[in-house]
């Protein structure tokens, strides 16, 4: 589409910062990473390693949900 038949009140992707977009997507690939060697420690019997990789996983999850609100604040105030 050019920008002369763009429809006014059509908004592009939420506004985004480098340092969010990788604080979301390294912290996805942690996510998942910690999700799977947190099955591993528990179909293993390793108590510690699950300890461990459940409060990496929520490290992750705490550190995604913060880079989304930044993101969400920048887009309601218009930057």
């Amino acid at each position: 589409m050019t920008r002369h038949n763009r429809p006014e009140r059509e908004r592009m992707s939420a506004p985004s910062t480098p340092r969010d977009v990788v604080h979301i997507r390294l912290g996805s690939f942690v996510l998942v990473f910690a999700v799977a060697l947190g099955t591993l420690g528990l179909v293993a019997g390793l108590p510690l390693l699950t300890a461990v990789t459940a409060v990496v996983a929520v490290g992750a999850i705490v550190d995604i949900v913060f880079a989304v609100r930044r993101q969400a604040a920048r887009e309601r105030r218009g930057w």
